[in-house]
């Protein structure tokens, strides 16, 4: 038997259901079991994890099959206007995403049900037991024993929501599968973010209904799919010098990589993350130029965060017609306060990833003079 048809074979087994919906996810499973098979070179702890992770998004989707047929009115959940944080990775976004988490009047996505979303949170009494369980220590083992200091209750990025339909681009930072890449980058994602968002109204079931506040860069590659499947979403975009991002973005793909291959390919990283963000910055500009939709983001620089990240909140509140409660602002300013190593202290050379600084600022000319005009730096130290 096939790879993905055993793993779908030991999630209905496990979890003694059946239906996992609509196939779509079929044609990514595929792909990426026969990238990691002939082209990822995994050591044995790769084999177990990544593995391992499949198997749970593969029951996770079983579940979540299961309850929409016992409550079919889970699809009646309306996620009305939610932010998505659309930006480059390591530009301030994932910091930014925990400061809107301490916003007691929105949802966002929490750790412990990322990867697991069953059952729904609204129908557990007392504490949830998923809370810093099983979902949380997998996910620090796939990120090289690293959590990101967002506390149990702490915002992940959408990976895990696009995973359900096998095409996220989290498996790319696990391993070296280059005929995967190519089939995500190119992907038709529209049932990926239909999925993404069945989802979320399981998540949102049967509690007080709240703004969602959602984060992952591969949005960016996505954005008309996304602005299908949520065609009133508003998007927050934070920014920094390409050559910066590269460099760390391709750091952390090699810190998390490295755990699972005693091959490890830099020069492919490199090339991945070039091509990606490049062909991902492009997309993006092309969707903020069409109609009105550039009037749909708000701006933040990199700097300007770091300088006076409440203020810059404050400001992306009043965007959206809201009020930064003093509850609000009180829980950032312990958050940034107890958080303060949020960038890699040491960074690789360049040459380690094959890149070339001049270009990367070439293959991002077009977007650092958006940049320059979506996110000016006043004042600046």
């Amino acid at each position: 038997m096939a790879r993905d048809r055993d793993l779908m074979e030991q999630a209905r087994s496990t979890t003694g259901l059946d239906d996992f919906g609509k196939g779509d996810f079929r044609i990514g499973l595929e792909v990426l079991i026969a990238s990691l098979e002939n082209e990822a070179r995994l050591n044995a702890t790769g084999e177990q994890a990544i593995y391992g992770r499949i198997l749970l998004h593969l029951q996770q989707r079983l579940q979540i099959e299961d309850w929409y047929r016992r409550h079919p009115e889970i699809d009646e959940e309306v996620i009305a206007a939610p932010l998505f944080g659309v930006s480059l990775p390591r530009t301030g976004s994932s910091a930014l995403s925990f400061l809107l988490s301490s916003d007691p009047a929105i949802r966002y996505l929490r750790v412990w049900e990322s990867a697991q979303p069953c059952p729904p949170p609204g129908t557990v009494e007392g504490s949830d037991p998923r809370r810093g369980g099983d979902a949380g220590a997998l996910d620090a083992q796939l990120k090289g024993g690293k959590r990101t200091p967002t506390g149990i209750d702490g915002a992940m990025e959408c990976q895990d929501m696009m995973a359900l339909n096998m095409a996220s681009q989290i498996f790319l930072a696990f391993a070296k599968v280059p005929r995967y890449a190519e089939w995500l980058l190119n992907a038709d994602m529209r049932a990926t973010y239909a999925y993404h968002k069945r989802a979320l109204k399981l998540l949102q079931w049967r509690e007080p209904r709240r703004p969602w506040r959602l984060k992952a860069p591969s949005h960016l590659l996505y954005l008309d799919a996304l602005d299908r499947a949520y065609p009133d979403a508003r998007f927050v975009m934070t920014h920094r010098d390409p050559s910066d991002v590269l460099l760390s973005v391709c750091t952390v793909y090699a810190d998390i990589m490295g755990k699972f291959t005693d091959s490890l390919d830099h020069a492919w990283i490199g090339e991945l993350n070039l091509r990606s963000w490049a062909e991902g910055m492009r997309r993006a500009i092309t969707f903020r130029e069409q109609g009105g939709n550039d009037a749909r983001f708000y701006d933040i620089h990199f700097k300007a965060m770091q300088r006076d990240p409440i203020g810059e909140v404050r400001g992306l509140y009043a965007w959206l017609g809201k009020d930064v409660s003093p509850a609000f602002a009180q829980a950032m300013a312990q958050w940034w306060t107890q958080n303060d190593e949020r960038q890699p202290s040491v960074k690789a050379a360049p040459t380690l990833f094959g890149l070339d600084i001049s270009e990367v600022r070439a293959a991002f000319a077009d977007y650092l003079g958006h940049m320059e005009q979506w996110a000016p730096l006043r004042d600046a130290a």
